[in-house]
């Protein structure tokens, strides 16, 4: 199985060009953000990434994990390597000082987080969890709940989950049935829970649960839902740990893929009941979680840039170990690097994942820029573009994520049907990211609901507003005048399904029913765009005298993405464009017809 090595160049680059990381280090919230300070941080990361974390990514998923007297037991490997990534301070690094954080811009615990999960996905959810932990306390939670749980969650000490679903609530959250009984300062809270990622472990001393529950006589619905904090093991007033909550691991599930990342089934309140305290007010459960909910959406999409990045990296070394035929234009066999398939789908793998870590990092830079700014105008628009982007980033990220880490198994051949080559195990682990923290069909459904219909399209016009500018920039370069020609008629017909989906907004069938064509639509255009606005920096930098071969890398990759993956746009639009019609004209009964 190949290494992992962290593309460092690659996101220094987008940090700059594409994140404005330079510009957001001129703030005085993040003026600590310097230049060395930020490749310092991303070199060690990319160490303690491919020396201490990859090596465990094929442990995991062979060992899987273990359930014995209720208690989970997962690869040893795993809990060294978390060891050295709390010692190293690395969740803490976009947290508060206050709280024991560094203060610095979220967006560069972007590419940190990035290469955790490109270099174990399974582990890499557990300080991912831990981190949107941090942020819906952080938020919601009183002064007397942060000071007990914030400083051991970010320094890594205890770790974090969100416990949403139930056996009868999936993604419609309005039917949690879970219970919190008032009792004194706390609650005791009974119910089960189910898919609860890092449910359960023994890597850190305390797990700090974030649980939906409803209090007595709350109304029915996604009001009467209130959200609580739920240790593992009592905090006592001193900071020292209690005796363990009535908080049990009921079952693991045995999944396709991330088979080192324990999903539980937890009960809570089997015996006494679990002792819990209420984060931010009763019945504003869902909107306290959402604060931890929409982070994690763009951490997922983030994890499906990782994915492609670990899958295309391990194809690239396959495909240039591996001798098989005379590819054309040479005369002797060589590597199947050399065969123009390959290199299509090669490229095709590089261009996607690095379209999408841009478009990633430029989501959340939004978001510091939104908490930075002085202009509240100015932060009001950074909100809005970042809300807009973010189920485009989880829903676009992770739907290539299953085209690119299948590439990986077909560069491989056969060979990447065999367990061992490890193509297989980024294959089976991306399956999962379409699906949880929202389904795709819910980003969807988020994206034309409330980011383009509610807002009457103004977000999406901002946007496509930027877009136009860089088509106007590459248009005075002589190497990328036919890209942007290119782009701007895929703006063209962006605008058109947007004016559209505007036009038919009181028809929520034919919004329903266009909603992932469009997100498919908006997600293969905003690759482009942002493909085009990093050549064009690069092309800048190639003329100032910069002959790093990298730069001349970003160029061809957005010109192959601008002839071989925006083309789709093209398929995408009329599909959104089409409505619900032959989408819901089959009924029950006809759908069911071929086995009467």
């Amino acid at each position: 199985m190949a290494d992992y090595k962290a593309p460092v160049k690659d996101m220094q680059f987008v940090l700059d060009n594409i994140s404005r990381m330079p510009q957001l280090a001129t703030t005085e919230r993040f003026a600590d953000a310097t230049p060395d300070m930020v490749s310092a941080i991303l070199e060690e990361a990319g160490r303690v990434a491919a020396e201490v974390i990859a090596p465990t990514n094929e442990i995991g998923d062979q060992q899987g994990l273990t359930l014995e007297d209720g208690r989970v037991g997962i690869p040893q490997e795993f809990g060294q390597a978390y060891q050295q990534f709390a010692e190293g301070g690395w969740g803490s690094l976009q947290f508060d000082p206050e709280y024991g954080g560094q203060g610095l811009p979220y967006s560069l615990s972007i590419p940190v987080m990035e290469m955790w999960q490109a270099a174990n996905m399974a582990w890499g959810l557990c300080p991912l969890l831990s981190q949107g932990a941090v942020e819906a306390l952080y938020l919601n939670a009183n002064d007397e709940l942060k000071n007990r749980y914030l400083p051991q969650l970010i320094s890594g000490e205890w770790t974090g989950t969100m416990n949403l679903t139930e056996p009868n609530a999936g993604s419609d959250l309005s039917v949690v049935r879970s219970k919190a009984e008032p009792e004194g300062d706390h609650y005791r809270i009974t119910g089960q829970k189910i898919f609860i990622t890092w449910g359960d472990h023994e890597m850190a001393e305390n797990i700090i649960h974030l649980v939906l529950a409803r209090l007595p006589g709350a109304p029915e619905g996604v009001r009467g839902i209130s959200l609580f904090v739920v240790p593992k093991f009592l905090v006592n007033d001193d900071g020292s740990l209690g005796e363990r909550n009535d908080v049990q691991v009921a079952s693991i599930e045995h999944k396709l893929g991330i088979h080192a990342s324990p999903t539980c089934v937890m009960a809570f309140g089997e015996k006494e009941g679990a002792i819990g305290y209420l984060v931010g007010e009763e019945g504003k459960g869902l909107a306290c979680m959402f604060t931890m909910m929409n982070n994690a959406r763009l951490a997922v999409g983030l994890q499906g840039v990782a994915i492609s990045e670990r899958a295309y990296q391990q194809a690239l070394w396959y495909a240039g170990d591996r001798t098989q035929g005379k590819a054309v234009g040479h005369k002797e066999a060589g590597p199947i690097l050399r065969h123009p398939d390959v290199r299509r789908m090669l490229m095709t793998m590089k261009a996607l994942t690095e379209a999408g870590r841009a478009l990633t990092y430029d989501a959340c830079a939004s978001l510091d820029f939104a908490h930075s700014s002085e202009d509240a105008a100015q932060a009001k628009l950074e909100k809005a573009r970042a809300a807009y982007l973010t189920p485009i980033v989880k829903g676009w990220c992770t739907e290539f994520a299953q085209e690119v880490t299948s590439l990986g198994v077909q560069v491989h051949g056969g060979m990447g049907y065999i367990e061992e080559t490890g193509a297989a195990q980024h294959y089976r682990d991306a399956r999962i990211l379409p699906i949880y923290e929202g389904t795709n069909g819910i980003q969807a459904l988020d994206l034309v609901g409330r980011k383009t219909l509610v807002d009457q399209g103004q977000a999406a016009t901002a946007l496509m507003s930027e877009m136009r500018a860089t088509v106007e920039a590459a248009a005075g370069s002589a190497r990328f005048a036919s890209a942007a020609q290119a782009l701007a008629a895929a703006l063209d017909v962006a605008q058109a399904s947007t004016d559209k989906l505007l036009a038919t907004g009181d028809d929520p069938l034919f919004s329903a029913s266009s909603a992932y064509n469009y997100m498919m639509l908006m997600g293969t255009v905003c690759g482009a765009w942002e493909l085009l606005r990093a050549a064009l920096a690069a092309e800048q930098q190639q003329a100032g005298g910069d002959n790093d071969p990298y730069l001349e890398s970003k160029q061809l990759t957005a010109l192959f993405y601008v002839d071989q993956i925006l083309p789709r746009h093209l398929a995408y639009a009329p599909m959104a464009d089409a409505g619900s019609e032959a989408i819901l004209a089959a009924s029950d009964e006809h759908l069911e017809s071929a086995f009467s």
